[in-house]
């Protein structure tokens, strides 16, 4: 018997034999041990089948067709546990010459070969699977497949080769009837659309979406389906990014897209190599719906915000070769003297107007007419404007009578305005009002031409009641707070700064000013979001506390007696006189006005520290001369904790955020400095380039060119803005875009390739490599 064992024959528990290792003392519970779950049920090769898959691995075509021999009834479509089968490794190993051998076998299973072959980018491969498929079913070749691992039952061959960008693959299955339906914008409610999204689930249908616009929108697939490569990429652009919007649980892949697809239109412009070239890109008009011809491609570009395409050097040249024309000197000027160019030029305005009616084809006046000429005679114009409504407005009110203004200026400021009307109907006219009011700087505009004529018609209310009424000797103090003279004040002050505010306009055209202004502009877009924020919170504190302290208005105590004299606050009163210290509820949270107005102003940390406190009357005491001061301690403390909290919330977090904001959105502005700057400059030379040659008010004479360009927009003709050198209406024959697109598309590719060349020498050195294993294979069986 062994001694290790007890009387009932089982080993003891706490005893070990001599020289062994403990035993571990815990034993795993039965009910813990992993079974085989029989839900999952994967393929097990067996050994023939390993053996087959070893010898398509190798690529013996000779040896394959010999164990197909000998073996008559192999299941040719045996797949191992990853649901990979003999034709796809045979696919993925390149071999042309094993995928032939088995798509003779019959009742061969192709299943996703086909998009694999798509995806390796084996044109012949590929080719001999569809013909196999078009043999047994000719309809399963434009389709998915339904049972694949690696691939949506939506991708087809051709959305898959147009997802990769095989230009060969995506010619080829274009030739055999392949198609591609463009997928509906996510705000579509057609039919289809209706009926899709009744019967599909959301994210099949948005994944779907996806893939359809990774196809149309890749570079290989955009060169063959549109005749316009470029206007395709912008319109493209534009859509994904509003798909981005609609869709946030996609927001990153479509963005994504449109910036690979807009850097696709920077691309094929970079490959011109003329300026000819360059002019024939830019003067395209299809897509453009303004009625001014300059520059059609860019001013799309400028709509649609492809900054990377409006900045490239390519379209700079051209850009400053029509700002500037022939005064190629005036760039390397210096700054002094370009900034009292305007000053020289205002005495020639008049001179100038005179050869534009008399003599438009005036040598001079082609000089005066190229872009930057006209930029630099508005200035001059509207300078004089700014000194004429700065001296109107710093008039001596002290003994204005009750009439309208009478310093002399105000016919001049008239015709101004009327000038500065003028001009902006016609930019509409000529850019379209879509486009027109698409801008900022032309709302503003409007705006203070609006309060101009605002202006100018509250004079004529005063003039007609000075002369019904004859009370023109009535002093200001007497005056109706809405008296017209008092009003066309006010609107004159606002038209005024605003007047002034558009110097900031020109700053676009300054590298380090130029910057700033687009970041101002931007902050302000962030002022806007933050706005509803700080709306809110006021709004939430101000419904809370609107009549808590309604009671308390007006209410004072006294306490001490010294000298009089009087201190005011912001809201309330504190008076010392001998019968002692007078201090008056602040009427902060009195009503609903004057708490938004204390919640306001303590924003900007402008409201006094006394708004919380509570202000009871003197109550009388036990003598005469005696009196009791109560205090409301409760609701003291909620006020105070309220204001308190408010000032938190707002002066130091929200308003660090919206710091923080800001400093983030300069730091995008700097880090893209070039591109920002150069596109608000484009922006800004555009303006000129469609500006009359002489400014307000003297662009109110009509002019030859400018009766023509109506006469032709009346006739419904393209109108034609001409500078000193370019001619941008018709100048080049629209056989030669396709042409030239041809060729820059045949560069894009190329330079392409030589930017893949490594991959590709990679992947020919993996081929190779394979070659060579199978040699050495032979050589030692042999």
């Amino acid at each position: 018997m062994d001694p290790f064992m007890d009387p009932t024959g089982d080993p003891p528990q706490n005893q070990t034999p001599p020289g062994s290792r403990p035993a571990n003392r815990y034993t795993a519970p039965k009910e813990n041990v992993i079974h085989r779950r029989p839900s999952i049920l994967l393929p097990h090769l067996q050994e023939n089948e390993k053996k087959f898959f070893e010898l398509v691995a190798s690529g013996d075509v000779l040896k394959v067709e010999e164990f197909l021999i000998q073996n008559p009834d192999f299941n040719i479509n045996c797949v191992n546990f990853q649901g990979v089968s003999a034709l796809l490794i045979a696919v993925q190993s390149h071999s042309e010459g094993m995928v032939a051998t088995l798509l003779h076998r019959k009742g061969i299973d192709i299943g996703d070969c086909v998009l694999h072959a798509v995806r390796e980018n084996q044109t012949k491969i590929l080719e001999l699977l569809l013909d196999k498929i078009r043999n047994n079913s000719p309809s399963l070749e434009f389709v998915g497949v339904t049972h694949s691992s690696d691939f949506p039952d939506s991708v087809t061959p051709l959305i898959l080769a147009a997802q990769c960008g095989h230009y060969e693959i995506i010619e080829m299955l274009i030739e055999r009837g392949h198609t591609i339906n463009k997928p509906h914008h996510p705000t579509c409610r057609c039919n289809e659309c209706v009926l899709s999204m009744e019967r599909d689930d959301l994210l099949h249908a948005e994944t779907m979406r996806l893939n359809l616009y990774k196809a149309v929108a890749n570079p290989a697939y955009i060169c063959h389906s549109s005749l316009d490569p470029i206007l395709s990429a912008f319109e493209l652009c534009i859509e994904l990014r509003e798909c981005s919007f609609l869709v946030p649980e996609f927001r990153k892949p479509y963005a994504d897209l449109a910036n690979d697809i807009s850097n696709f239109a920077v691309d094929l412009i970079a490959c011109s190599r003329s300026t000819t070239e360059m002019e024939i890109i830019l003067s395209q008009t299809g897509g453009i719906t303004s009625p001014s011809n300059i520059f059609p491609r860019l001013v799309m570009a400028i709509d649609y915000k492809q900054k990377g395409f409006v900045a490239h050097p390519n379209t700079q040249q051209i850009i400053e070769q029509a700002w500037c024309g022939n005064w190629h000197e005036y760039k390397f000027k210096p700054t002094i003297v370009r900034t009292i160019y305007p000053l020289l030029r205002l005495p020639f305005l008049p001179v100038i107007t005179i050869f534009s009616v008399i003599s438009p084809a005036h040598p001079a006046l082609m000089h005066w007419n190229i872009p930057l000429n006209k930029m630099i005679s508005h200035i001059s114009g509207y300078g004089l404007f700014l000194v004429l409504i700065f001296f109107e407005s710093n008039m001596d009110k002290t003994n204005q009578k009750r009439m309208p203004p009478s310093t002399g200026l105000e016919p001049v400021i008239v015709v101004f305005v009327i000038g500065h009307i003028w001009s902006c109907v016609r930019m509409c006219l000529l850019q379209g009002p879509r486009r027109y009011f698409k801008y900022l700087w032309n709302w503003h505009a409007l705006i203070t031409n609006t309060l101009f004529v605002m202006t100018f018609f509250f004079w004529l209310a005063s003039y007609f009641d000075y002369v019904n009424y004859d009370q023109v000797d009535l002093e200001r103090k007497f005056w109706h707070h809405l008296d017209p003279l008092l009003i066309a004040e006010g609107t004159f002050a606002v038209a005024t700064i605003m007047s002034f505010f558009k110097l900031m306009f020109f700053c676009r055209l300054n590298y380090y000013l130029g910057p700033l202004q687009i970041s101002l502009g931007k902050m302000c877009a962030d002022l806007a979001k933050y706005i509803t924020i700080f709306i809110i919170i006021i709004l939430s504190f101000s419904a809370g506390l609107c009549k808590f302290y309604q009671y308390y208005d007006g209410k004072n105590i006294r306490d001490g007696a010294h000298t009089k004299f009087s201190i005011i606050l912001s809201l309330g009163m504190v008076q010392v006189d001998s019968n002692g210290i007078k201090t008056a509820q602040v009427s902060s949270f009195v009503n609903f006005v004057s708490t938004m107005k204390t919640f306001f102003w303590a924003l900007l940390c402008m409201s006094p520290l006394e708004s919380a406190d509570v202000i009871i009357e003197n109550l009388p005491g036990e003598t005469e001369k005696t009196t009791i001061i109560n205090e409301h301690t409760f609701t003291q403390t909620v006020g105070y904790i309220a204001f308190g909290l408010y000032e938190v919330l707002t002066c130091v977090m929200i308003l660090n955020m919206l710091i923080a904001t800001m400093s983030s959105t300069f730091q995008r502005v700097i880090d893209n400095l070039d591109v920002e700057w150069t596109f608000g400059k484009t922006d800004f030379y555009l303006e000129y380039m469609m500006q009359t040659t002489t400014p307000s008010p003297l662009n109110l004479i009509p002019t030859p060119f400018g009766v023509t360009i109506f006469m032709d927009m009346w006739s419904g003709k393209k109108v034609g803005l001409k500078s000193s050198k370019y001619n941008f209406i018709d100048e080049h024959d629209t056989v030669e875009y396709p042409a030239l697109m041809s060729l820059l598309i045949q560069r894009y590719f190329r330079e392409k390739d030589v930017a893949n060349a490594a991959a590709t020498e990679f992947d020919v050195l993996k081929q190779e490599i394979h070659e060579l294993k199978a040699l050495l294979k032979e050589i030692v069986e042999d």
